[in-house]
């Protein structure tokens, strides 16, 4: 679903920013993500190819300042790798169905997964329980 996609074709799909976080690995600043504070009933989807990936019963504030959410949607939707970036060691969550970059999951989250998911907001799309 979408992976084998061309460079050009993605960046015809993304808006810029949502093609530097998915297809180049970046971060979006800090508390500047437009489902940061979104705290309606409903679903997170992939936004470069709509897979469900987290929905708003595990939503938190982490206060990290990025969505943080404390386990994915059921299914397989999300992998994960290792990222040695910047001089740290974290697990770069991805979609498993596009290959796009969505941000890390730490353990350092609630009950009752103990995992703190911090995922940029551009590389989500929300819908409301009434759009599904």
């Amino acid at each position: 679903m979408g992976n084998n996609k061309s460079e050009n074709e993605w960046r015809t799909q993304l808006s810029p920013e949502q093609f530097r976080v998915l297809r180049q690995q970046g971060t979006e600043a800090p508390f500047s993500g437009a489902l940061l504070n979104e705290q309606r009933a409903g679903a997170y989807y992939c936004a470069g190819c709509q897979a469900h990936l987290f929905d708003s019963t595990t939503k938190f504030d982490a206060g990290c300042g990025w969505p943080s959410f404390y386990a994915q949607a059921a299914g397989k939707n999300v992998s994960y790798r290792e990222d040695t970036s910047h001089g740290m060691q974290r697990t770069e969550v991805i979609c498993s169905h596009c290959g796009g970059h969505l941000g890390h999951v730490f353990a350092d989250g609630p009950e009752p997964t103990g995992q703190r998911y911090c995922i940029n907001s551009v590389a989500l799309v929300f819908k409301l329980d009434t759009e599904k």
